[in-house]
């Protein structure tokens, strides 16, 4: 190839590329900037340079350090243990279901993830506040009844998050199973590998790139989860859900510190990828 054809081969995604750096790479360049300065959206006119003030502010404030544990708490039981779990178990039972509850239960949770956020919120407000479905169902039981919302905000919020996002698990572990050899599976049975031995050794070993890839995803979409929580319980009572999207939001246009959120918005950036590298690492092991 002649040095002009080399150079003009890169023609045709330079378009592309031009936008994606203009609408993509400017606005997360200028983010990073936000995040070492003092900007403010009312009082102070100019943003001054503050270096990494910010951040060790973060580290220093109580109430940034629950909201990470309250995010880490948010994220493992609701995407790592309820989606996860509650999706591979959905798509294992439905493989031995007949036609109509697969096609039943499939409506009804995936009815749940097309839901718009908010819509679903509400609908889980109503279902866990005190005057609602859960506690209307444990009183008829003669169980007793609470304020799932103010005494348990955090597992409420996480229980909502695992009903709206579990049909993406479901569709993905459906998928995958799916693609299991049936010979493979007739062979393990023969060979006296049934129920949970076969579960251990054979299925979960042929479909772990399908469990790290959906686990990495749900990961990522429950770490910015914040319409659901913030219609729900707003982070409160006090700050017993505020996970950090909700702390993030307060701090940025509630009390109207720009940089400060912004700070706050890598420090989740940084989280996520945390969570990224160690999926990929376990991708690339063995079962």
């Amino acid at each position: 190839m002649s040095a002009t054809g080399g150079r003009w081969r890169w023609a045709p995604i330079a378009p592309a590329t031009v936008l994606m750096l203009l609408f993509l790479g400017g606005p997360i360049g200028y983010c990073v900037w936000i995040a070492f300065t003092d900007t403010q959206l009312t009082g102070a006119a100019g943003a001054d340079f503050v270096g990494f003030e910010n951040f060790r502010r973060a580290f220093a404030d109580d109430a940034f350090r629950n909201a990470v544990w309250l995010t880490l708490v948010f994220t493992v039981v609701s995407a790592v243990l309820g989606q996860n779990t509650l999706g591979l178990l959905l798509a294992g039972l439905m493989r031995g279901a007949s036609r109509p509850v697969r096609s039943v239960t499939g409506s009804l949770v995936i009815a749940a993830w097309v839901l718009p956020e908010i819509v679903a919120a509400f609908l889980l407000y109503a279902f866990f506040r005190r005057e609602g479905t859960l506690n209307a169902l444990l009183e008829w039981l003669g169980l007793p009844a609470q304020n799932w919302l103010f005494t348990l905000p955090i597992l409420a919020v996480s229980l909502a998050n695992v009903w709206r996002g579990t049909a993406f698990s479901m569709l993905i572990y459906s998928a995958a199973l799916a693609e299991i050899p049936r010979d493979v599976v007739e062979a393990a049975e023969v060979d006296g590998a049934r129920g949970a031995r076969r579960l251990w050794y054979v299925t979960l070993p042929m479909i772990r790139r399908s469990i790290g890839t959906n686990l990495m995803l749900n990961t990522l979409s429950t770490l910015s989860v914040f319409g659901l929580i913030w219609a729900m319980t707003r982070g409160g009572p006090g700050s017993r859900s505020q996970t950090l999207p909700v702390y993030m939001y307060d701090q940025a246009l509630v009390k109207s510190l720009i940089g400060y959120g912004t700070a706050v918005a890598l420090l989740l950036l940084v989280v996520g990828a945390l969570f990224s590298v160690v999926y990929l690492r376990l991708m690339r092991v063995e079962l």
